[in-house]
């Protein structure tokens, strides 16, 4: 591979492009990372953190020079509009099904050259994955699960944590929010409509901040919902999940398939 293929100076506003380059081996590449970023933690120790997530230093990333600044989401336009105005490239990627968190892994890895070593990584994720699809497929029943990403509003899962719930042997309580993609368009209004739909597995996972399952317990009409009665309340920290990247494709997914195989031996016993 030629090592001066691509950019050679990249800004990644979000945690998952930086998680990537260094799974490729390509870490050299970049020059400043999100302040949110812990995976991998020795991103905090080696790299500049000149970003939040819906704002940054626009100066100091100016300073790196950089030859690609690479973020995720419709939230960071704002902040991708003042990096193109001060003359820099930006790529905004906006992933939203498990499909498409793959092409965008390609993509990046296209950009410096390491297709090769990204598609042996994904080969081996899928084929997990596959093992996981099969292994829950034998169990008799699957669980009801309500995946909750922030709590006041209420919203529920966005569509890869859907599509990742499936994988790992569940069922979505709210898929037809999943396929909205834009986060006010997955507030539950009602704040007993989950309570209707009984999920046996509640997983929380907060945006950063911790989830409280006995806040959620506590929820007025709540102790009536199978996973509050058998005390089936799991969190999943926001980084092993709601990051659209290979932590949400390897860990995320383990730890969901973990909390519907232990719902699904409990059923057997």
């Amino acid at each position: 591979m030629d090592a001066r293929r691509g950019p050679q100076r990249i800004v990644c506003l979000t945690e998952e492009t930086t998680e990537w380059l260094y799974l490729l081996g390509e870490e050299r590449r970049i020059v400043g990372i999100s302040g949110y970023t812990v995976r991998p933690r020795r991103a905090r120790q080696d790299k500049p953190r000149v970003s939040a997530f819906l704002d940054g230093r626009i100066d100091r990333i100016v300073a790196l020079e950089p030859d690609l600044v690479i973020g995720f989401s419709d939230m960071q336009a704002a902040l991708a509009d003042k990096l193109i105005r001060a003359g820099l490239e930006v790529w905004i990627t906006n992933q939203r099904s498990v499909e498409q968190i793959f092409t965008t892994l390609r993509r990046v890895a296209a950009l410096v050259g390491a297709d090769a070593r990204a598609e042996a990584w994904i080969g081996g994720v899928q084929a997990r994955h596959a093992a996981i699809a099969a292994e829950a497929a034998r169990w008799p029943r699957r669980p009801r699960v309500y995946f909750e990403e922030w709590d006041q509003p209420m919203i529920s899962a966005i569509r890869w944590v859907s599509e990742l719930v499936a994988i790992a042997g569940g069922d979505d309580v709210f898929p037809e929010l999943a396929l909205q993609s834009l986060g006010r368009d997955r507030v539950i209004a009602d704040p007993l409509e989950p309570v209707r739909r009984a999920p046996e597995l509640i997983v929380g996972s907060w945006c950063g901040k911790k989830f409280r399952p006995e806040h959620v317990a506590a929820r007025p009409g709540w102790a009536a919902v199978p996973a509050v009665r058998d005390g089936r309340l799991h969190e999943i920290k926001s980084c092993d999940i709601l990051q659209p990247g290979p932590a949400a494709l390897t860990d995320g997914l383990e730890q969901l398939h973990a909390l519907m195989r232990g719902w699904a031996e409990a059923q057997a016993a």
